[in-house]
Protein backbone atom coordinates (compact mmCIF):
# COMPACT_ATOMS: atom_id res chain seq x y z
CA UNK A 1 0.00 0.00 0.00
CA UNK A 2 1.46 3.32 -0.76
CA UNK A 3 1.15 6.33 1.52
CA UNK A 4 1.99 9.93 0.81
CA UNK A 5 3.88 11.19 2.74
CA UNK A 6 4.14 15.61 3.38
CA UNK A 7 6.55 17.84 2.44
CA UNK A 8 7.69 18.27 6.15
CA UNK A 9 8.06 14.21 6.53
CA UNK A 10 10.14 13.54 3.56
CA UNK A 11 12.69 16.37 4.99
CA UNK A 12 12.89 15.09 8.69
CA UNK A 13 13.11 11.83 6.13
CA UNK A 14 15.71 12.48 4.86
CA UNK A 15 18.02 14.05 7.54
CA UNK A 16 17.60 10.91 9.56
CA UNK A 17 19.11 8.62 6.90
CA UNK A 18 22.14 10.81 6.62
CA UNK A 19 22.21 11.03 10.18
CA UNK A 20 22.29 7.73 10.39
CA UNK A 21 25.16 7.05 7.89
CA UNK A 22 24.00 7.38 4.23
CA UNK A 23 26.00 8.90 2.03
CA UNK A 24 24.54 12.59 1.21
CA UNK A 25 24.72 12.22 -2.42
CA UNK A 26 22.79 9.46 -2.61
CA UNK A 27 20.10 10.77 -0.30
CA UNK A 28 20.07 14.29 -2.43
CA UNK A 29 19.58 12.32 -5.84
CA UNK A 30 16.84 10.09 -4.06
CA UNK A 31 14.53 12.97 -2.67
CA UNK A 32 15.43 15.09 -5.77
CA UNK A 33 17.29 17.77 -4.01
CA UNK A 34 20.78 19.27 -4.78
CA UNK A 35 23.68 18.49 -1.84
CA UNK A 36 23.72 22.11 -0.57
CA UNK A 37 19.77 21.93 0.27
CA UNK A 38 20.26 18.69 2.44
CA UNK A 39 23.03 20.13 3.93
CA UNK A 40 20.78 23.23 5.04
CA UNK A 41 18.16 20.81 6.54
CA UNK A 42 20.47 19.41 8.11
CA UNK A 43 21.62 22.84 10.04
CA UNK A 44 18.22 24.06 10.84
CA UNK A 45 17.62 20.84 11.87
CA UNK A 46 20.35 20.89 14.48
CA UNK A 47 19.34 24.28 15.24
CA UNK A 48 15.55 23.79 15.82
CA UNK A 49 14.50 20.41 15.47
CA UNK A 50 12.19 19.20 12.91
CA UNK A 51 9.56 22.25 13.16
CA UNK A 52 12.94 24.32 11.80
CA UNK A 53 12.35 22.06 8.21
CA UNK A 54 9.67 24.04 7.57
CA UNK A 55 9.15 26.21 5.09
CA UNK A 56 10.37 30.00 5.80
CA UNK A 57 9.56 33.13 4.30
CA UNK A 58 11.67 34.83 1.77
CA UNK A 59 10.97 38.34 3.66
CA UNK A 60 14.34 39.60 5.25
CA UNK A 61 13.73 40.14 8.87
CA UNK A 62 14.68 43.75 9.53
CA UNK A 63 14.30 46.42 6.71
CA UNK A 64 17.40 48.94 7.26
CA UNK A 65 16.08 51.76 4.87
CA UNK A 66 12.00 51.70 5.89
CA UNK A 67 10.80 54.09 8.19
CA UNK A 68 9.69 53.09 11.77
CA UNK A 69 6.15 53.48 12.65
CA UNK A 70 7.20 55.89 15.60
CA UNK A 71 9.06 58.55 13.05
CA UNK A 72 6.33 58.28 10.36
CA UNK A 73 4.04 58.86 13.00
CA UNK A 74 5.90 62.25 14.03
CA UNK A 75 5.94 63.60 10.46
CA UNK A 76 2.64 63.38 9.85
CA UNK A 77 1.95 64.97 13.62
CA UNK A 78 4.86 67.68 11.97
CA UNK A 79 2.62 68.08 8.80
CA UNK A 80 -0.78 68.82 10.36
CA UNK A 81 0.56 70.76 12.81
CA UNK A 82 2.35 73.25 10.18
CA UNK A 83 0.13 72.50 6.49
CA UNK A 84 2.30 74.77 4.54
CA UNK A 85 5.70 72.78 5.36
CA UNK A 86 7.26 70.41 2.75
CA UNK A 87 8.88 67.45 2.97
CA UNK A 88 12.48 68.86 3.33
CA UNK A 89 11.55 71.12 6.21
CA UNK A 90 9.69 68.40 7.94
CA UNK A 91 13.33 66.40 7.94
CA UNK A 92 14.71 69.35 8.49
CA UNK A 93 12.91 69.59 11.98
CA UNK A 94 13.24 65.99 12.94
CA UNK A 95 16.49 66.43 12.46
CA UNK A 96 16.19 69.05 15.37
CA UNK A 97 14.53 66.88 17.57
CA UNK A 98 17.34 63.96 17.05
CA UNK A 99 15.12 61.77 15.75
CA UNK A 100 17.41 58.20 14.17
CA UNK A 101 17.10 57.17 11.94
CA UNK A 102 16.97 60.12 10.16
CA UNK A 103 14.90 59.67 7.39
CA UNK A 104 15.76 60.68 3.98
CA UNK A 105 13.71 63.69 2.21
CA UNK A 106 11.98 61.00 -0.27
CA UNK A 107 10.87 58.90 2.23
CA UNK A 108 9.22 61.72 3.97
CA UNK A 109 7.61 62.83 0.76
CA UNK A 110 6.15 59.56 0.41
CA UNK A 111 4.55 58.95 3.60
CA UNK A 112 2.82 62.12 3.22
CA UNK A 113 1.72 60.63 -0.21
CA UNK A 114 0.75 57.57 1.97
CA UNK A 115 -1.43 59.51 4.94
CA UNK A 116 -2.62 62.10 2.06
CA UNK A 117 -1.19 64.70 3.93
CA UNK A 118 -0.38 66.34 0.10
CA UNK A 119 -1.02 65.23 -3.23
CA UNK A 120 1.02 64.15 -5.60
CA UNK A 121 1.70 66.43 -8.40
CA UNK A 122 4.93 66.69 -11.21
CA UNK A 123 7.16 69.97 -11.34
CA UNK A 124 5.51 72.47 -13.97
CA UNK A 125 9.16 73.57 -14.50
CA UNK A 126 12.74 72.77 -13.94
CA UNK A 127 14.28 74.36 -11.64
CA UNK A 128 17.16 74.76 -15.03
CA UNK A 129 14.54 77.23 -16.51
CA UNK A 130 14.51 80.09 -13.70
CA UNK A 131 17.64 82.18 -13.57
CA UNK A 132 18.63 83.07 -9.68
CA UNK A 133 19.85 85.87 -8.16
CA UNK A 134 19.99 87.27 -5.02
CA UNK A 135 21.41 90.16 -3.67
CA UNK A 136 24.83 89.85 -1.21
CA UNK A 137 23.41 91.57 2.05
CA UNK A 138 20.29 92.79 4.00
CA UNK A 139 18.99 95.76 2.79
CA UNK A 140 20.38 96.25 -0.29
CA UNK A 141 17.19 95.32 -1.75
CA UNK A 142 13.37 95.56 -0.79
CA UNK A 143 11.15 93.48 -2.82
CA UNK A 144 7.01 94.61 -2.42
CA UNK A 145 3.74 93.49 -3.45
CA UNK A 146 0.08 93.76 -2.87
CA UNK A 147 -1.80 90.29 -2.42
CA UNK A 148 -5.45 89.95 -1.63
CA UNK A 149 -7.27 86.77 -0.07
CA UNK A 150 -8.33 88.20 3.75
CA UNK A 151 -11.71 87.26 4.06
CA UNK A 152 -13.65 89.17 6.56
CA UNK A 153 -17.27 88.18 8.64
CA UNK A 154 -19.08 90.82 6.58
CA UNK A 155 -17.95 89.29 3.48
CA UNK A 156 -15.80 91.71 1.64
CA UNK A 157 -11.66 90.54 1.34
CA UNK A 158 -8.72 92.65 2.40
CA UNK A 159 -5.67 92.63 0.78
CA UNK A 160 -1.87 92.51 2.42
CA UNK A 161 0.80 95.06 1.30
CA UNK A 162 4.08 92.88 1.65
CA UNK A 163 7.64 93.32 1.68
CA UNK A 164 10.41 91.17 1.78
CA UNK A 165 14.19 91.88 2.28
CA UNK A 166 15.75 89.64 -1.13
CA UNK A 167 19.51 88.51 0.98
CA UNK A 168 17.62 87.50 3.80
CA UNK A 169 13.90 86.81 2.90
CA UNK A 170 12.92 88.55 6.26
CA UNK A 171 9.21 89.84 5.89
CA UNK A 172 9.45 93.64 7.05
CA UNK A 173 5.65 94.42 5.73
CA UNK A 174 2.81 92.36 6.18
CA UNK A 175 0.06 95.44 6.65
CA UNK A 176 -3.66 94.63 5.68
CA UNK A 177 -5.72 97.16 4.35
CA UNK A 178 -9.02 97.58 3.47
CA UNK A 179 -8.06 98.97 -0.35
CA UNK A 180 -4.49 98.78 -1.38
CA UNK A 181 -4.88 102.49 -2.56
CA UNK A 182 -1.72 104.44 -3.23
CA UNK A 183 -2.45 105.90 0.45
CA UNK A 184 -2.56 102.59 2.36
CA UNK A 185 0.24 101.09 0.44
CA UNK A 186 2.36 104.21 1.19
CA UNK A 187 1.33 104.17 5.19
CA UNK A 188 2.90 100.40 4.97
CA UNK A 189 6.13 101.45 3.44
CA UNK A 190 6.67 104.02 6.12
CA UNK A 191 6.03 101.73 8.60
CA UNK A 192 8.52 98.92 7.75
CA UNK A 193 10.99 102.04 6.94
CA UNK A 194 10.17 103.49 10.80
CA UNK A 195 10.72 99.65 12.18
CA UNK A 196 13.71 98.32 10.01
CA UNK A 197 15.82 101.28 8.42
CA UNK A 198 15.62 102.51 4.82
CA UNK A 199 17.01 100.16 1.76
CA UNK A 200 19.13 101.12 -0.63
CA UNK A 201 16.70 99.65 -3.81
CA UNK A 202 13.33 98.74 -3.56
CA UNK A 203 11.59 96.81 -6.26
CA UNK A 204 7.99 96.51 -7.44
CA UNK A 205 6.14 95.90 -10.37
CA UNK A 206 4.25 98.61 -12.09
CA UNK A 207 1.15 98.67 -10.24
CA UNK A 208 -0.02 102.36 -10.57
CA UNK A 209 0.23 102.57 -6.75
CA UNK A 210 3.78 102.13 -7.22
CA UNK A 211 4.79 104.34 -10.44
CA UNK A 212 2.93 106.30 -12.69
CA UNK A 213 5.10 105.05 -15.80
CA UNK A 214 1.98 103.85 -17.37
CA UNK A 215 -0.43 105.86 -16.48
CA UNK A 216 -2.18 109.12 -18.52
CA UNK A 217 0.77 111.42 -17.64
CA UNK A 218 4.04 108.99 -17.53
CA UNK A 219 6.05 111.77 -16.31
CA UNK A 220 3.94 112.65 -13.24
CA UNK A 221 5.85 111.31 -9.91
CA UNK A 222 3.55 109.55 -7.29
CA UNK A 223 3.65 109.38 -3.93
CA UNK A 224 5.50 106.15 -3.41
CA UNK A 225 8.26 107.60 -6.02
CA UNK A 226 8.35 110.48 -3.87
CA UNK A 227 8.91 108.81 -0.57
CA UNK A 228 11.54 106.56 -2.44
CA UNK A 229 13.11 110.21 -3.84
CA UNK A 230 13.11 111.48 -0.36
CA UNK A 231 14.99 108.80 1.40
CA UNK A 232 17.31 108.15 -1.28
CA UNK A 233 15.98 104.70 -2.53
CA UNK A 234 16.61 103.44 -5.98
CA UNK A 235 13.17 102.64 -6.88
CA UNK A 236 13.05 99.49 -9.96
CA UNK A 237 10.70 98.49 -11.82
CA UNK A 238 9.92 95.55 -13.03
CA UNK A 239 9.49 94.62 -16.83
CA UNK A 240 5.70 94.24 -17.77
CA UNK A 241 4.35 90.58 -17.56
CA UNK A 242 7.29 89.35 -15.38
CA UNK A 243 6.44 88.62 -12.40
CA UNK A 244 9.27 86.26 -11.72
CA UNK A 245 11.95 89.27 -11.42
CA UNK A 246 9.80 89.40 -8.28
CA UNK A 247 9.76 86.07 -7.22
CA UNK A 248 10.92 86.03 -3.81
CA UNK A 249 7.83 88.20 -2.95
CA UNK A 250 5.49 85.93 -4.64
CA UNK A 251 7.16 82.82 -3.55
CA UNK A 252 5.97 84.18 0.09
CA UNK A 253 2.66 84.77 -1.10
CA UNK A 254 2.41 80.99 -1.24
CA UNK A 255 3.75 80.53 2.04
CA UNK A 256 1.20 83.16 3.68
CA UNK A 257 -1.63 82.08 1.84
CA UNK A 258 -1.20 77.98 3.28
CA UNK A 259 0.01 79.15 6.54
CA UNK A 260 -2.59 81.50 7.02
CA UNK A 261 -4.75 82.84 5.41
CA UNK A 262 -6.56 79.67 3.21
CA UNK A 263 -9.40 78.03 5.36
CA UNK A 264 -9.41 81.34 7.49
CA UNK A 265 -12.18 84.26 7.64
CA UNK A 266 -11.62 87.07 10.38
CA UNK A 267 -13.78 89.23 12.00
CA UNK A 268 -12.19 92.21 11.71
CA UNK A 269 -9.30 93.56 9.96
CA UNK A 270 -7.52 94.51 13.31
CA UNK A 271 -8.41 90.45 13.89
CA UNK A 272 -6.65 89.41 10.85
CA UNK A 273 -3.41 91.79 11.40
CA UNK A 274 -3.08 89.82 15.04
CA UNK A 275 -3.00 86.46 13.43
CA UNK A 276 -1.08 87.71 10.06
CA UNK A 277 1.78 89.44 12.96
CA UNK A 278 2.02 85.90 15.00
CA UNK A 279 2.67 83.81 11.71
CA UNK A 280 5.12 86.25 10.11
CA UNK A 281 6.39 86.27 14.28
CA UNK A 282 7.27 82.24 13.31
CA UNK A 283 7.97 82.76 9.60
CA UNK A 284 10.51 85.58 10.40
CA UNK A 285 12.62 83.49 13.60
CA UNK A 286 11.43 80.17 13.75
CA UNK A 287 10.92 78.74 10.52
CA UNK A 288 13.39 77.30 8.46
CA UNK A 289 13.91 78.63 5.16
CA UNK A 290 14.80 76.08 2.69
CA UNK A 291 16.59 78.61 0.26
CA UNK A 292 19.35 79.96 3.58
CA UNK A 293 20.55 76.53 4.43
CA UNK A 294 17.36 75.91 6.61
CA UNK A 295 17.82 78.78 8.96
CA UNK A 296 15.13 81.39 9.67
CA UNK A 297 15.47 85.01 7.96
CA UNK A 298 15.93 86.31 11.02
CA UNK A 299 19.82 84.96 11.79
CA UNK A 300 20.09 86.59 7.98
CA UNK A 301 18.41 89.72 8.27
CA UNK A 302 20.51 90.57 11.70
CA UNK A 303 23.94 90.65 9.76
CA UNK A 304 22.73 94.02 8.14
CA UNK A 305 24.83 96.73 9.96
CA UNK A 306 23.24 99.77 10.72
CA UNK A 307 25.40 101.71 7.82
CA UNK A 308 23.41 99.56 5.56
CA UNK A 309 20.50 101.80 6.41
CA UNK A 310 19.55 104.82 7.00
CA UNK A 311 16.83 106.76 9.80
CA UNK A 312 13.87 107.06 7.25
CA UNK A 313 12.67 110.82 6.64
CA UNK A 314 9.01 111.93 6.50
CA UNK A 315 7.84 112.78 2.74
CA UNK A 316 6.92 116.58 2.25
CA UNK A 317 4.52 118.16 0.67
CA UNK A 318 2.58 117.54 -1.80
CA UNK A 319 4.21 119.49 -4.99
CA UNK A 320 1.84 122.34 -6.27
CA UNK A 321 2.85 122.94 -9.41
CA UNK A 322 2.48 121.04 -12.85
CA UNK A 323 6.16 121.76 -13.84
CA UNK A 324 8.53 118.56 -15.01
CA UNK A 325 9.94 116.72 -11.88
CA UNK A 326 13.24 115.85 -12.31
CA UNK A 327 14.03 112.00 -11.71
CA UNK A 328 14.64 110.24 -8.78
CA UNK A 329 18.05 110.45 -7.26
CA UNK A 330 19.70 112.60 -9.75
CA UNK A 331 20.77 115.20 -7.54
CA UNK A 332 21.68 118.51 -8.64
CA UNK A 333 23.76 119.09 -12.29
CA UNK A 334 23.41 119.98 -15.51
CA UNK A 335 20.35 117.80 -16.86
CA UNK A 336 20.20 117.07 -21.14
CA UNK A 337 18.38 115.02 -23.27
CA UNK A 338 19.68 111.71 -25.28
CA UNK A 339 17.86 109.10 -27.52
CA UNK A 340 18.89 105.64 -27.13
CA UNK A 341 20.48 103.98 -30.10
CA UNK A 342 19.61 100.60 -31.38
CA UNK A 343 23.15 99.19 -29.26
CA UNK A 344 21.74 100.51 -26.04
CA UNK A 345 24.16 103.45 -26.02
CA UNK A 346 23.57 107.26 -25.68
CA UNK A 347 26.52 109.55 -27.00
CA UNK A 348 27.96 111.85 -24.68
CA UNK A 349 30.71 114.44 -24.96
CA UNK A 350 32.53 112.10 -27.51
CA UNK A 351 31.83 109.29 -25.41
CA UNK A 352 29.46 105.99 -25.90
CA UNK A 353 27.58 105.50 -22.40
CA UNK A 354 25.84 102.15 -21.71
CA UNK A 355 21.78 102.47 -21.20
CA UNK A 356 20.28 98.99 -22.13
CA UNK A 357 18.59 97.29 -25.52
CA UNK A 358 15.44 97.28 -23.83
CA UNK A 359 15.40 101.28 -23.96
CA UNK A 360 16.51 101.80 -27.73
CA UNK A 361 14.43 104.28 -29.15
CA UNK A 362 13.49 106.36 -26.14
CA UNK A 363 14.71 109.19 -25.22
CA UNK A 364 16.49 109.30 -21.47
CA UNK A 365 17.65 112.36 -19.31
CA UNK A 366 21.18 112.46 -18.50
CA UNK A 367 22.59 114.45 -15.66
CA UNK A 368 25.91 115.49 -14.31
CA UNK A 369 27.06 116.00 -10.67
CA UNK A 370 30.44 115.48 -9.43
CA UNK A 371 31.98 113.43 -11.97
CA UNK A 372 29.02 110.60 -12.42
CA UNK A 373 26.24 110.72 -14.79
CA UNK A 374 22.52 109.77 -13.98
CA UNK A 375 20.64 107.97 -16.38
CA UNK A 376 16.88 108.06 -16.02
CA UNK A 377 13.44 106.83 -18.23
CA UNK A 378 10.32 108.81 -17.44
CA UNK A 379 11.87 109.51 -13.91
CA UNK A 380 13.34 105.94 -12.90
CA UNK A 381 16.72 105.81 -12.78
CA UNK A 382 18.29 102.94 -15.23
CA UNK A 383 21.89 103.73 -14.93
CA UNK A 384 24.60 105.62 -13.63
CA UNK A 385 28.53 106.05 -14.92
CA UNK A 386 31.72 107.51 -14.08
CA UNK A 387 31.87 110.51 -16.32
CA UNK A 388 34.62 110.44 -19.38
CA UNK A 389 37.08 113.58 -20.23
CA UNK A 390 39.46 113.95 -22.90
CA UNK A 391 42.64 114.38 -22.37
CA UNK A 392 43.63 117.40 -20.58
CA UNK A 393 39.59 118.58 -21.03
CA UNK A 394 37.22 119.41 -18.67
CA UNK A 395 33.19 118.72 -18.88
CA UNK A 396 32.21 118.87 -22.47
CA UNK A 397 28.68 118.93 -21.60
CA UNK A 398 27.62 122.39 -22.09
CA UNK A 399 25.19 124.74 -20.08
CA UNK A 400 21.63 124.57 -20.57
CA UNK A 401 18.40 123.43 -19.20
CA UNK A 402 17.16 120.65 -17.38
CA UNK A 403 14.94 119.09 -19.97
CA UNK A 404 15.98 119.82 -23.58
CA UNK A 405 13.06 121.06 -25.68
CA UNK A 406 11.68 118.36 -28.46
CA UNK A 407 13.59 118.62 -31.79
CA UNK A 408 12.58 118.94 -35.22
CA UNK A 409 11.80 115.91 -37.27
CA UNK A 410 14.95 114.76 -39.49
CA UNK A 411 13.76 115.65 -43.44
CA UNK A 412 13.13 113.14 -45.48
CA UNK A 413 10.17 111.28 -46.89
CA UNK A 414 6.79 110.96 -44.34
CA UNK A 415 3.91 109.21 -44.37
CA UNK A 416 0.75 110.49 -41.76
CA UNK A 417 -0.88 108.39 -39.82
CA UNK A 418 -3.55 108.77 -36.82
CA UNK A 419 -2.99 106.92 -33.37
CA UNK A 420 -5.25 104.58 -32.58
CA UNK A 421 -6.59 105.07 -28.88
CA UNK A 422 -3.74 103.21 -27.40
CA UNK A 423 -1.70 105.56 -28.94
CA UNK A 424 0.11 103.47 -31.48
CA UNK A 425 0.18 103.88 -35.44
CA UNK A 426 1.13 100.99 -38.25
CA UNK A 427 3.27 101.59 -40.31
CA UNK A 428 4.15 98.70 -43.50
CA UNK A 429 2.24 96.23 -40.93
CA UNK A 430 4.37 96.66 -37.72
CA UNK A 431 2.67 98.68 -35.20
CA UNK A 432 4.68 101.74 -33.71
CA UNK A 433 4.13 103.17 -30.66
CA UNK A 434 3.88 107.24 -30.17
CA UNK A 435 2.07 107.42 -26.56
CA UNK A 436 -1.37 107.66 -24.99
CA UNK A 437 -0.88 111.25 -25.35
CA UNK A 438 -1.07 111.31 -28.88
CA UNK A 439 -4.57 109.01 -29.51
CA UNK A 440 -6.19 110.33 -31.96
CA UNK A 441 -3.61 113.03 -33.61
CA UNK A 442 -2.23 113.01 -36.52
CA UNK A 443 1.62 111.04 -36.62
CA UNK A 444 4.53 111.93 -39.01
CA UNK A 445 6.46 108.53 -39.90
CA UNK A 446 9.80 109.04 -41.60
CA UNK A 447 12.86 106.32 -41.72
CA UNK A 448 15.67 107.52 -40.63
CA UNK A 449 18.94 105.35 -41.20
CA UNK A 450 17.76 101.95 -39.34
CA UNK A 451 15.56 103.49 -37.15
CA UNK A 452 11.48 104.93 -37.72
CA UNK A 453 10.95 108.23 -36.01
CA UNK A 454 7.33 109.58 -35.36
CA UNK A 455 6.86 113.27 -34.88
CA UNK A 456 3.62 115.47 -34.21
CA UNK A 457 3.16 118.66 -35.63
CA UNK A 458 6.87 118.51 -36.65
CA UNK A 459 8.52 117.40 -33.04
CA UNK A 460 9.93 113.85 -32.34
CA UNK A 461 8.19 112.41 -29.90
CA UNK A 462 9.44 108.51 -30.07
CA UNK A 463 12.20 106.79 -32.17
CA UNK A 464 11.50 103.03 -32.78
CA UNK A 465 14.36 100.39 -34.06
CA UNK A 466 13.01 99.22 -37.34
CA UNK A 467 11.09 95.84 -37.18
CA UNK A 468 8.98 95.86 -40.62
CA UNK A 469 9.87 94.36 -43.58
CA UNK A 470 11.78 96.86 -45.44
CA UNK A 471 10.72 95.44 -48.75
CA UNK A 472 7.31 96.85 -47.65
CA UNK A 473 8.10 100.26 -47.32
CA UNK A 474 7.81 101.25 -51.03
CA UNK A 475 3.64 100.71 -50.35
CA UNK A 476 3.90 102.30 -47.55
CA UNK A 477 5.34 105.76 -48.20
CA UNK A 478 2.98 105.57 -51.36
CA UNK A 479 0.27 107.94 -52.12
CA UNK A 480 -2.67 108.61 -53.27
CA UNK A 481 -2.38 109.74 -57.00
CA UNK A 482 -2.21 113.66 -57.85
CA UNK A 483 -0.83 114.08 -54.20
CA UNK A 484 2.76 114.79 -53.22
CA UNK A 485 4.79 112.85 -50.85
CA UNK A 486 5.26 115.74 -47.53
CA UNK A 487 8.54 116.57 -46.71
CA UNK A 488 9.54 116.47 -42.91
CA UNK A 489 11.09 119.60 -41.12
CA UNK A 490 14.81 120.20 -41.03
CA UNK A 491 16.46 120.30 -37.91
Amino acid sequence: MLVELGMLEQRHKAVLEVLNGAEVTEVARRYGVVRQTLHDWLRRYARGGMAALSDRSSKPATCPHQMPPEVEARVCAIRREHPGWGPQTIRHRLGQESVSPLPSRSAVYRALVRHRLIEPTKRKRSRSDYKRWERSRPMELWQMDIVGGVRLADGTEASIVSGLDDHSRFCVSAKVVARATARPVCDALTEAMRRHGVPENLLTDNGKVFTGRFGPNPSSVVLFDRICRENGIRHLLTAPRSPTTTGKVERFHKTLRAGCLTGNTFASIEAAQAAIDAWVGTYNTERPHQSLGMVPPAKRFALASPADSAPFVEPGPEPTTSSPTTAPELGKGLGITRWVEQSGRIGLGGFKYHVGRWLAGEMVEVVAHDGLLAIAHRGVLVATHAQRFRAGTQATIRPGASVRKPRQATSGMVVTRTADASGYVSFAGVGYRAGRAHAGKTVEVSIVGGSVQLAVAGKVVRVHPARHDPAKEHGAFATPKGRPRKKAGVA
